[in-house]
């Protein structure tokens, strides 16, 4: 638990979001779920989340990787993004029910790109600012 206490003080800690892209409030963004998008850009994704002083967990959404292996990280994270044009319909239902059966917010991108995440993250902060 001193890690963890330490390693948001490090990181000035992430600040918690007031809503989110489906309308429920007060989601603390310090790790996150990121399922599905392009291998390539994983390192890039992580760079960008620690930049808001979060934590990116990547699952590829079923490609390599057992699409049951998502109920398992999701009680660990505060929120899941899920490029909607980089993800099986499977992974994307289990994501979406998981979320609902763990009382996660689902947050939707438009595509995989850096910018997408970058933008749905300052738009948390922005609301956070801003309550």
């Amino acid at each position: 638990m001193a890690k963890k206490k330490k390693r948001d003080e490090q990181k000035g800690g992430a600040r918690p979001a007031a809503g989110s892209a489906d309308g429920r409030q007060g989601v603390d963004v310090r790790s996150f779920l990121y399922v599905g998008g392009r291998d390539c850009q994983v390192a890039h994704l992580r760079q960008i989340a620690s930049n808001f002083g979060a934590e990116l967990i990547h699952h590829d959404g079923g490609l390599r990787e057992a699409v049951s292996r998502i109920d398992t990280v999701l009680p660990s994270v505060d929120c899941v993004f899920c490029p909607i044009d980089c993800i099986s319909h499977d992974a994307c239902l289990r994501v979406k029910s998981g979320c609902k059966k763990f009382g996660k917010t689902f947050i939707p991108l438009r595509n995989g790109s850096k910018s997408s995440l970058e933008r749905a993250l300052q738009t948390l902060n922005e609301r956070n600012d801003n309550p």
